[in-house]
């Protein structure tokens, strides 16, 4: 079958430990070096402390006082390795995950086998916990624990999985390691402050649901069976996620919608194509006498892109696009005022943008589309040296990402017809996932709780703004809990979504990646994160009037 769901066994196993006391050890602990993590760093911009009730500035202070010990957990988790696609590390990151929940509390926590997905795949483990602190307002908060795996481990100034602190011009103090802005660092920042407003205030201001996956990275196929098996379990009257910090100047936006995106592997081999190598990889003389399915994959690639390697010659493939309304329009001219590309462009680790306009740029980012190529692989994949290889199946790996009112199933059956097209029938389309686009409006108590936020931090943020918006630089998994419109829905779980911060990381799914530990300038450290999402519960917690209507939002 040309468009086939891989079925993947993957054995899950449990580590277990015991712990015993010893004499050295407590010794040990009790001379450790402190990390000497200066709170405030060497930013320029605080908090407007007169803005700020006094049982959160006690909350504050906490977070500067235990700096280090934060910092520390951060470093426990960046060791652990948690990557999804080859499954290393990830039941044991679940149970350390659920570990996070049990230490803040949660009266509930579990983790979930969800077992085999629609895609054929099975799911990796979600982590659930529930906080009942009697109060009137629930938040969903939302989590991945995994992560990228190392390409290019090569390339890595720091090993990846020690969570070393290294100086960064700006920034005297950065942790280095693989999840560090994706996400481990934001979302430590999150349980560092809700652990110190409960060390403050004796309980949380909100009761909370955690929803921790760990399939993101491929396309949270385990998540997607988790909220259509158990919708019960995530209701809530909004849901805070972990997405969202500041620009490297010092700015800030919202985000809870997102775009869609749709992976695949295209297949070429011998077999199916009946000529060249058919049951193995054959010696590379044969090249003289033989045809190369490897070379057939790199014509029939470029048949689907335009030399550029940015535009889709897939028929109808930019159908059913919805333009930018003049509203997203005059807020992406906004923040394009105060874009410096250059550093942008340095913070994600390109060259620079395919425009050096920074209006174009964000338009693309935003609203624009892609037909990515992830990666290509078959026959002689060692470096260096040489071997003489006629490979007889080449495989690339690829990403969609799309608009409304784009579908990415439908996207595929336009691939596929094109390659008919282009006489290439004989090429195998394998869906590895697909994560519809969702729009969301951020007049809600959420949104607002996070512009009061960016105001008292004195974070410069867009306007804020009730018609529905993507508002994301990528995709996550919001479709499945929007009230506002989506590509596609899948259980009846709906509720407003927010997400905002400070703090700053970078080089994403990149070698190097860091997240910023003492901040400088206009942009806040760790500290200043953690203190930023305490402002947000705060906030959300204490705004005037009733919750957000559940009750309708679930019908």
């Amino acid at each position: 079958m040309r468009w086939s769901l891989p079925l993947l066994s993957l054995g899950l196993f449990l580590t277990g430990c015991s712990a015993h006391s010893s004499s050295p050890t407590a010794d040990a602990a009790k001379t450790k070096p402190k990390l000497g993590i200066r709170p405030h760093g060497d930013e320029t911009i605080q908090p407007d402390l007169s803005k700020t009730p006094d049982d959160l500035k006690k909350v504050y202070a906490y977070i500067d006082e235990h700096i280090d010990e934060h910092v520390e957990n951060l470093q426990a988790w960046i060791k652990q390795p948690s990557i999804s696609n080859s499954g290393e590390g990830i039941p044991e990151s679940a149970e350390m995950v659920k570990g996070f929940f049990d230490k803040l509390g949660c009266q509930e926590s579990r983790v979930y086998d969800v077992g085999v997905t629609e895609y054929g795949l099975p799911g990796n483990p979600v982590v659930y916990a529930k906080c009942n602190e009697g109060a009137p307002r629930t938040l969903l908060i939302y989590w991945m624990y995994d992560t990228m795996p190392l390409t290019q481990p090569d390339v890595w100034k720091n090993p990846a999985f020690e969570g070393q602190l290294v100086e960064q011009p700006p920034y005297k103090k950065v942790l280095i390691g693989r999840g560090a802005v994706n996400s481990k660092g934001p979302e430590m920042s999150q349980l560092n402050a809700l652990l110190s407003m409960k060390a403050v205030m004796g309980k949380l201001p909100v009761n909370l649901i955690f929803v921790a996956e760990g399939d993101e990275e491929r396309m949270s196929i385990g998540l997607r069976k988790f909220v259509k098996d158990h919708p019960d379990l995530v209701q809530a009257d909004a849901m805070y996620t972990f997405i969202g910090w500041q620009s490297p100047g010092g700015g800030a936006s919202m985000i809870g919608g997102s775009e869609g995106c749709v992976n695949f592997e295209l297949i070429t081999t011998g077999k199916a194509w009946g000529r060249g190598p058919t049951t193995s990889d054959i010696h590379g003389v044969y090249k003289r006498a033989a045809d190369s399915p490897a070379w057939r994959h790199i014509a029939m690639l470029a048949s689907l892109v335009a030399p550029d390697g940015n535009t889709a010659k897939v028929e109808g493939f930019y159908d059913n696009i919805v333009p930018p309304t003049a509203a997203e329009m005059a807020r992406l001219k906004m923040a394009a005022a105060h874009v410096d590309l250059k550093a942008v462009a340095e913070n994600v680790g390109v060259a620079r943008f395919i425009s050096d306009d920074p209006l174009t740029m964000l338009r693309m980012l935003e609203f624009g589309t892609s037909f990515n190529l992830d990666g290509i692989f078959g026959g002689n994949m060692y470096a260096g040296g040489a071997g003489a290889i006629l490979p007889n199946k080449i495989t690339s790996k690829h990403n969609l990402r799309y608009v409304p009112n784009m579908n990415g199933l439908d996207l595929i059956k336009k691939i596929l017809a094109q390659l008919d097209r282009n006489g290439y029938k004989d090429v195998e389309l394998k869906l590895i996932g697909d994560v519809p686009w969702s729009k969301m409006s951020y007049d809600s108590d959420i949104g607002r709780s996070i512009t009061q936020m960016f105001d008292q931090f004195n974070i410069p943020h867009a306007p804020s703004y009730a018609d529905p918006s993507i508002v994301s630089g990528g995709y996550w998994p919001a479709y499945l809990f929007s009230n506002g419109e989506v590509g596609e829905k899948v259980a009846p779980v709906m509720m407003p979504i927010a997400g905002g911060s400070a703090g700053l990381g970078g080089m994403a799914h990149a070698a190097n990646e860091y997240y910023v530990i003492e901040g400088a300038g206009k942009v806040y450290g760790m500290a200043g994160a953690e203190k930023s999402v305490a402002t947000v519960i705060y906030n959300y917690a204490h705004r005037t009037g009733s919750p957000s209507t559940v009750a309708s939002s679930r019908q």
